[in-house]
Formats: structure tokens, C-alpha cells, sequence
């Protein structure tokens, strides 16, 4: 049997554990270390009976949680299990993850979770700080290995000089068979996406990474294009259905942009552009980063 075969053949995980991951998207802000630690320590259906108050906890969990915070680099003190509970209390209430499953399913969409054949395996390299799950809009094929997928990402004011440059690159890419992931945002994302769906000769052209719900494209502006992105393409995000894409939410679905792809490139960026966090992540992660050079006199070549 060949590893394709045998990628397919791999078992979807079992329906509590996709329902669990489900509420704790919703629970959970992304990124919350102390709830994924919760989830690593005590498994995703114990782990939401622990975050709901539902079950109480014991030292010994306290102390696993907070070893695996401290092995991640987070302080000690922030891997306070009753702290975290006051945090998701105000939360438990609107936990509807029947509802937000089936939602998913009117939009032709569905929930990828860790162990289901089609969960991208590069993101394991974000260790603790890999996604509960993926919120996914799209077409029903494969994500990309992480050697055959590029991200590109920038300013959202680009110049007419880095559009023409991310069009080319996106094009380029796709005409080459690999997959181009960015953030679905205006400017340079925009470009990307767009040089990547004329290009694209493989399966997977181009995927667009939300900060919010995938029940809704944002930015408003690149509605239609986003569109297109789902129909050939996949749009994804780690937050469930209905939630709105915040400052801090697009910096923290930075992380899921760089661990898809084996190379960040920065086209252009101002010097405190978001796209500037999606390169660290990258280099965090030992990913190849390149930058695309510019004008000393541009802003946005910063």
C-alpha cells in the first residue's frame, strides 16, 4: 500500500473527541496555553469537563499542566488551573458544538481534527501551541505537504510594486504545483491568492488562514475572492462559526500560516506589519523566511 493510500485509510477520530474539540474551540481563545495544556494533560473530552466545572481537579493535574507549560517556556504562574476556570466560565453557556458542527455542514464545510487523515501533520512542529482543531471551508482534498506549500503575506496598503511582484510569485508557484497560504486580507494576501487561482495546476492552489469564522469571509471587500479560494481551494480557521476575527486573533492565526508552509516570504511590510510575526513564527520553527527587496525610501519596505 503506498503512503497515499495509507493516508486514506487512516481512521477519522471518534465523535466525542471531535465534539469535545469542538466546544473547547469555543471555550478557548486560540493559543491559550494553559487550556491546551489542560487538553495535552488530561485529553479533550476530560479536558472540557475540567474547563466547563463540571469535574474538579486534583494537584496531580495541576502539576502535570504545569510542567508542560514550563517546558514550553511559559512562567509557572501562568499555568493557574483556577485561574483559567474564572477566564472560560463567562463562556460555558454559549458551548453549542451540535450546533456549530451542522452549521458547518450547511456551508459544506467541516471539522478537522488532530488523527483525522486530513490534518496537516506540519502543524505538530507548533508543539503545544498546535491547534485544537481546524474550522475548514472547502473543497474535500488533501492539504499540501509542508515541502509543496509557500506562505506569502504583507502589507495590506501594498504598492503597485508589490502587487505586481506577489501576483508573479503567487502564478509562478502555482504553475509549479505548489500551494500558496496567506491570510485572505487585503493587499499583498489579496495578490497572492488570486496569482495562485490563475496559476494553479494542482489540486490545492492557494489557502486562506481567518482570524474569525469561516460562516463569514472578512474582510467584506474580498468576499468574492475568498469564494473562490473555498471552491478551489480551502479557507480555515481555528475559531468556530460566528466568532469575529480580533487584533489578537490575527496575530495568533500568524502561527498557522508559517507551520503550513516550508517557506515565509515577506513581500513587503511596514515596521510594525503582522506580517513581521508570521516570520518569526516561521523562524521559529527553523522554517526557511525571505523577504522580497524594496525601496529604502517605501514605508512599506521597511
Amino acid at each position: 500500500m503506498t503512503d497515499h493510500e495509507l493516508a486514506l485509510a487512516k481512521p477519522e477520530a471518534p465523535s466525542n473527541e471531535r465534539l469535545a474539540r469542538a466546544a473547547l474551540s469555543r471555550l478557548m481563545e486560540p493559543q491559550d496555553a494553559t487550556g491546551l495544556a489542560l487538553v495535552r494533560a488530561a485529553g479533550p473530552a476530560d479536558a472540557l469537563r475540567i474547563a466547563s466545572g463540571e469535574v474538579a481537579f486534583g494537584p496531580a493535574l495541576q502539576q502535570e499542566v504545569t510542567s508542560l507549560l514550563v517546558d514550553s517556556g511559559a512562567a509557572p504562574a501562568a499555568a493557574s488551573l483556577a485561574s483559567a476556570l474564572q477566564r472560560w466560565k463567562p463562556r460555558i453557556g454559549d458551548l453549542a458544538p451540535e450546533r456549530d458542527l451542522a452549521t458547518m455542514q450547511r456551508l459544506g464545510g467541516r471539522l478537522l481534527v488532530p488523527g483525522d487523515r486530513l490534518w496537516p501533520a506540519q502543524l505538530a512542529d507548533l508543539d503545544l501551541h498546535e491547534p485544537l482543531c481546524l474550522w475548514w471551508r472547502g473543497s474535500e482534498l488533501e492539504f499540501p505537504v509542508m515541502q509543496k506549500a509557500v506562505a506569502i503575506v504583507g502589507s495590506r496598503d501594498s504598492t503597485s510594486y508589490g502587487s505586481s511582484v506577489t501576483g508573479d510569485f503567487g502564478y509562478a508557484l502555482g504553475q509549479r504545483g505548489y500551494t500558496v497560504v496567506s491570510g485572505g486580507a487585503y493587499g499583498i494576501d489579496a495578490h497572492a491568492h488570486r496569482g495562485a487561482l490563475a496559476g494553479g495546476t494542482n489540486a490545492m492552489p492557494t489557502i486562506a488562514v481567518m482570524a474569525g469564522g469561516v460562516d463569514r469571509f472578512y474582510p467584506a471587500g474580498n468576499e468574492d475572492l475568498l469564494r473562490v479560494v473555498a471552491n478551489q481551494g480551502a479557507v480555515i480557521a481555528e475559531v468556530p462559526p460566528g466568532s469575529a476575527p480580533t487584533r489578537y486573533r490575527f496575530l495568533q492565526r500568524n502561527r498557522i500560516i508559517a507551520a503550513l508552509a516550508s517557506v515565509t516570504v515577506v513581500v513587503e511590510a511596514r515596521w510594525r506589519s503582522g506580517a513581521l510575526n508570521t516570520a518569526h513564527h516561521a523562524e521559529s520553527m527553523g522554517r526557511v523566511v525571505a523577504a522580497v527587496p524594496g525601496s529604502i525610501h517605501s514605508a512599506n519596505s521597511a
